[in-house]
């Protein structure tokens, strides 16, 4: 009752807003409860699903095309590649956030867990059928991109933010030149030019595929956006903390990243992971270059006739997929801060 009190009904106002909020929840999750689980079609065909339309959701149409949205054009009989090829995506990324695994050998991890994941999608050996990676797509597309764009784009963005406050005129320029440049231009513009411009100023016979081309644009558009989160972690490094590494006699890199970097990423860890975030979703603008992420899948599939009019439950699934996704980034990037934090390493050290 003490909690209560205090969190949703302390004043005349906080418990006005605490009775609205009950009374629409009140009105709209019981019916969506039972649109969404009670009267749903889990299973059939269309028709059961059209019979149904408007008082039940239509969950056969996930059962129906799942693979297509979870692999896209990969071939049917060989689904089973992309699949494992999701499994070892997920294990790295456990793995990679479990603090016990900070290890030199965890790049070890990645590099064989990326070559699994592409002689299993490329294929050509070991007996494995060879699939062009044009034919790739679905959500193992989308956490790919996601991957190799802020596995690329992170470490550039740092020697850009370190280029932006630099003394030297010609690095400067040039850093604040892409940064600004690249910021001033919309994603869909960097894709459009990667397929289309980049392959007229590649020598003659020099090719580059349709999925290299949207990860470097992706990698590009990524590194300068986290170059200015970076920069606003270093700009919060108090003056002091350059003084102290100076009187040390520390050389500029040794400075750097051993006094002031580890500081300013561990300030920029919220605005960093929310451009992590936004980074993943903007993995759906590939389509605009013919490649079939997640959120495509979903709407090719809305297309075939029989199932059109269901976009309502296709895109709640897609919600909840890149839902899951974000909120976990979320999640742990509130871990870290606080295992980061001032009080916990304070109580490290007294531990120790």
């Amino acid at each position: 009752m003490s909690w209560l009190r205090k969190n949703l009904f302390s004043s005349w106002p906080n418990a006005l807003l605490t009775l609205l909020v009950l009374y629409f929840a009140w009105k709209t999750l019981p019916p969506f409860v039972d649109w969404a689980f009670l009267d749903a079609v889990w299973s059939g065909d269309s028709k059961a699903c059209h019979a149904a339309k408007g008082e039940g959701a239509c969950w056969a149409f996930i059962a129906e095309k799942h693979r297509f949205i979870l692999f896209g054009t990969y071939p049917y009989e060989e689904h089973w590649r992309p699949a494992l090829g999701i499994l070892i995506m997920l294990a790295l990324y456990t793995v990679s956030a479990l603090r016990r695994f900070w290890r030199p050998r965890l790049a070890l991890y990645w590099m064989v867990g990326l070559a699994l994941v592409g002689v299993l999608m490329w294929g050509g050996v070991f007996g494995l059928r060879y699939v062009e990676n044009e034919r790739w797509g679905g959500l193992l597309l989308t956490l790919l991109l996601a991957t190799f764009g802020l596995a690329f784009a992170f470490p550039i963005s740092i020697l850009l933010a370190l280029g932006r406050r630099s003394e030297l005129p010609v690095v400067k320029g040039f850093c604040v030149g892409y940064i600004e440049l690249i910021r001033g231009v919309p994603l869909i513009s960097l894709l459009f030019m990667a397929s289309v411009m980049l392959p007229l100023f590649l020598p003659e016979g020099v090719s580059i595929d349709k999925l290299l081309r949207a990860q470097i644009a992706m990698i590009m558009f990524a590194a300068a956006y986290l170059a200015e989160v970076v920069r606003g972690g270093l700009q919060a490094i108090p003056r002091g903390q350059y003084e102290a590494a100076d009187a040390l006699s520390l050389p500029y890199w040794r400075k750097t990243g051993l006094v002031i970097l580890p500081q300013a990423l561990k300030i920029s860890i919220p605005p960093l992971v929310n451009t992590f975030i936004a980074f993943f979703k903007d993995t759906s603008l590939v389509v605009i270059i013919g490649l079939f992420d997640l959120l495509t899948t979903i709407k090719v599939s809305l297309q075939e006739p029989a199932w059109t009019g269901f976009g309502v439950e296709a895109y709640i699934f897609a919600s909840v997929v890149y839902f899951i996704f974000c909120y976990t980034m979320s999640r742990y990037s509130q871990g870290l801060e606080r295992d980061l934090g001032p009080g916990t390493q304070a109580r490290m050290i007294r531990n120790d």
